[in-house]
């Protein structure tokens, strides 16, 4: 029997009629898959020893040290206090000790709303830029926002303006740290999340302000606040640089290694 040869079959022209029970044909593109659900992750709100260790630390030495200023004698909780205190007395002898030690209390204890703004601020600004750079907004703002309240004291107190005794005023707490690290957070986030949270914190300080209280700290809480604000370019460049890293790996062409004919 003599045999035949048969060219193979013409491809079925774009947009010609598919067969029926052919689950896939030539030519034919599958559907994209569709996008996965955005899920809700509350207990992201929290920090946690791997994904916010910065966070997770402080807040257990905070939670140890409102412990001891609920627990201890009244005359220890007052010297251990005095002795943290950014007064201008200690921030002439021991600037960098009083700094550090006057940001392991909270002012009101653990259950004041500096606490709860701190564990979630501080968790949401520490995922989006880590914990080396969440700790330097929030030191940054503690620090700054320190001596530029005690240090205007010091020099009245040296103009005569002020008593001696407000070179000893008590001075303590994170307030500071927490208000520049809610003026930075605001920028990382979503507009319709962040004018509104920064539009609320400045509300509050501003009417403390006005109250007129206790006008050093509240001025404090503002200057901080504007510490935070003034890191946004910086942030934003941090938030944003590995993402876009890993998308100009992943949209970049493939190089194809071509021969020669011989």
């Amino acid at each position: 029997m003599e045999r035949t040869a048969t060219s193979p079959a013409p491809p079925a022209p774009a947009g010609a009629p598919l067969l029926d029970g052919v689950p896939r044909q030539r030519g034919t593109a599958l559907p994209a898959p569709p996008p996965p659900e955005a899920r809700p992750r509350p207990w992201r709100l929290l920090p946690t020893p791997t994904g916010t260790p910065f966070t997770f630390a402080y807040a257990t030495v905070l939670a140890v040290t409102s412990v001891i200023a609920t627990h201890a004698g009244p005359e220890l909780v007052h010297a251990l206090y005095q002795d943290s205190s950014t007064d201008v007395a200690h921030l002439v002898r021991t600037p960098v000790l009083v700094l550090l030690a006057s940001a392991l209390w909270i002012a009101g204890g653990i259950l004041s709303p500096y606490a709860l703004a701190f564990v979630l601020v501080l968790t949401a600004l520490e995922r989006r830029i880590g914990g080396a750079r969440a700790a330097c907004v929030f030191l940054a703002g503690h620090v700054l926002a320190t001596l530029a309240t005690e240090v205007p004291v010091g020099l009245a107190v040296l103009a005569g303006h002020l008593p001696t005794t407000s070179l000893h005023r008590l001075d303590y707490g994170i307030s500071f740290g927490v208000a520049a690290s809610v003026g930075a957070l605001a920028g990382l986030l979503r507009p319709w999340l962040g004018w509104p949270l920064l539009a609320l914190t400045g509300g509050l300080l501003l009417k403390d302000l006005w109250a007129f209280q206790d006008p050093m700290t509240n001025w404090g809480h503002v200057i901080a606040l504007s510490i935070g604000m003034s890191t946004w370019s910086f942030l934003r460049r941090w938030a944003a640089a590995p993402r876009k890293g890993r998308g100009e790996l992943r949209d970049r062409p493939r190089r194809t290694r071509t021969r020669p004919r011989r």
